[in-house]
């Protein structure tokens, strides 16, 4: 879809390699696209685990990074939330440069211009994702990439997950918050991520925000 773009930067999307990227557990990726999904922000530990250069990063379509191993639906489902003004947690398998991938868990939120008040961008912070989270979401993943190699597509493939849902009696937001435990020690580094960068760097970009 956005091939033209990304030949125009030199940009060749990798194939992918069975080998994953083991991320810092103390560091943390943070990047902002505008309201198509370019990225037009990308801090230092983005460009690290990316193995992209910044320039070629900023002003790219943030799916560059989409493994194939990942649901279209999966990405549906966030997008239907965080275009609605909600911040959404997900678990994502991303695909580096070099052709291997990184397990994140994200949090994106809407970000609403300062002077307008008009949301126009999306943030995500990213951390490494822990095997077990890995392990609790893959199969998942796995069963919806099938069906969207079928007829049913991306229609059928998100109708199984909310047939999970439906059966556990959840939402999508209450379930990935489920599977990645979101409580404790982990739900406060995410909570001083924020700060730190909402206090740092996002004012002078011109944004403000929910939380």
């Amino acid at each position: 879809m956005y091939e033209k773009q990304l030949l125009e930067k030199g940009i060749v999307l990798p194939k992918p390699v069975d080998s994953m990227i083991e991320m810092d557990p103390k560091e943390y990726i943070v990047s902002i696209t505008d309201e198509k999904g370019f990225i037009t922000y990308a801090n230092d530990y983005f460009v690290d685990i990316s193995w992209y250069k910044k320039e070629e990063l900023i002003g790219s379509p943030h799916n560059i990074l989409r493994h194939p191993d990942m649901p279209k639906a999966a990405f549906k489902l966030v997008w239907d939330n965080i275009k609605q003004g909600n911040s959404i947690f997900a678990l994502v398998k991303n695909l580096a440069k070099d052709g291997k991938y990184y397990w994140v868990v994200s949090e994106i939120e809407p970000l609403r211009n300062s002077k307008t008040g008009v949301i126009d961008s999306y943030i995500a912070y990213r951390k490494a994702a822990s095997q077990k989270m890995i392990d609790s979401i893959e199969p998942i993943y796995k069963e919806m990439l099938e069906i969207e190699k079928t007829a049913a597509g991306v229609e059928g493939s998100t109708q199984y997950l909310l047939d999970i849902l439906e059966k556990n009696n959840t939402t999508y937001p209450k379930f990935i918050n489920k599977v990645i435990g979101n409580s404790g020690i982990f739900k406060l580094f995410f909570i001083g991520m924020k700060k730190i960068f909402k206090m740092k760097v996002l004012k002078e970009l011109g944004y403000w925000f929910f939380n």
